[in-house]
Order: structure tokens, then sequence, then C-alpha cells
């Protein structure tokens, strides 16, 4: 049986492939495992049964055989784990993978996310403009790091691994931004990312909601 995700009915990413069942898409289609779709609108996302699935009503979910998972890099991993493709079968670089997947959400997100709902829900207090300048350098000193130790290699650890698969994810939020330019090797990165024909059928799957619903 195929395994069930939750999305946006409406997503407010416009199409951009940010919302946060992007990854558990892509993490699918590396995976060649087929899935279902179960679109919810915002009210939805708040009801008891879907609140039964996530306690914080959001998306995505995923429902398998019985099993019920929330939060986009459990996912992912959950997947990862499953299917040797997006993690590497030698001990020591699984492992340096799955501290990648870590990376990519406990240390480089967090300033891009911050960044980005500040400029939505701070944009007209005093304060605005310099909260943005100290979140921009923290994100400058992240990516800054990243790029360093990425240096010319085409992913972080040998192949292509989930912790790529997360980390260009949480990149990709950068777009229109200016601050992703800034580092080529890392611009260079998520286009290779975007390039995998995976990323491109899931991209297509979410873009095509968003085209259905406007």
């Amino acid at each position: 049986m195929a395994a069930t995700i939750t999305a946006f009915e409406r997503s407010p990413d416009r199409g951009r492939g940010l919302a946060r069942d992007m990854p558990v898409r892509w993490a699918l289609e590396e995976a060649g495992q087929p899935y279902d779709v179960r679109l919810l609108s915002f009210s939805a996302l708040k009801g008891s049964s879907h609140r039964a699935l996530n306690p914080f009503g959001q998306i995505p979910t995923y429902e398998e055989d019985g099993l019920a998972l929330f939060e986009s890099g459990a996912i992912v991993f959950h997947i990862a784990q499953r299917h040797a493709v997006l993690l590497p079968e030698d001990a020591d670089a699984r492992a340096r993978a799955i501290a990648w997947m870590f990376a990519a959400l406990n240390t480089v997100e967090p300033p891009i996310f911050e960044r980005s709902l500040a400029g939505i829900l701070e944009r007209d207090e005093p304060w605005h403009e310099q909260r943005q300048r100290v979140l921009e350098g923290r994100i400058r000193e992240r990516l800054s790091d990243l790029s360093s130790r990425l240096g010319g290699a085409d992913w972080l650890d040998s192949g292509f691994s989930a912790g790529d698969l997360l980390m260009i994810s949480v990149l990709r939020r950068l777009k229109g931004a200016n601050l992703l330019e800034e580092f080529s090797a890392l611009s260079a990165y998520v286009a290779r990312g975007e390039a995998r024909p995976a990323f491109k059928r899931a991209f297509d799957a979410q873009l095509a909601v968003f085209t259905a619903a406007s």
C-alpha cells in the first residue's frame, strides 16, 4: 500500500516548492516510492482528525501500514532508513549523513526561518530593520561555515544523501534574499539538487496543486 502524506490545499508559498511537504515528496521520489496526497484546508489542519496525526496542526503527516508520523525531518529520516538510496550503507558514512540532517534543521535553518517570519510579522515594527540585519549576520555566518565545509565537492559527504536533501531544502528558502548568491559554492550546490530528476518530479507535483487551486 502506498504511503499517504498531507499537504496544503492552498499553499502559502505560491508554488515555489517551499512548503514542508516538499522534502517528503522529494525523498519519496528519490526512493522510487509511490505515494498519495491528502490536501487539507487551513481550517482542516486544526481539526481533531488531523491533530490526531499532528498535535500541532501542521503539515506534512505520513501514514503507511498503521504508522503515522509528523515532522518533515522525522518523515524523511524514516524514508531514508527504509531505502538505501538516501543513506550510505557504510556505518560511519551513514552516521555523518544523519548528522547533516540534524545540522540542516537545527543549525542552518533556524535563523533563515526566523528572518522569513520576522519579515511577515514584524515588518511594521520600529526595530524591524535592525533585527533583520542581526538575523542576516547570523545567516551569513552559517553559510560561510557551510561553504567552507563543502568546498569544491558536489555533496556534503561523498554521495548525495538525505543530509543533502534537507540542507538544500533549507537553503532554497533564501532564494530572492540576495544572501545565498554571496556564496557561489552553495548556489551551485542548490542548483545541483534542483537538477535531480526526483526533485523535479516532486516540485512539479507540488506546483500542480497550487496551479489547480489558483
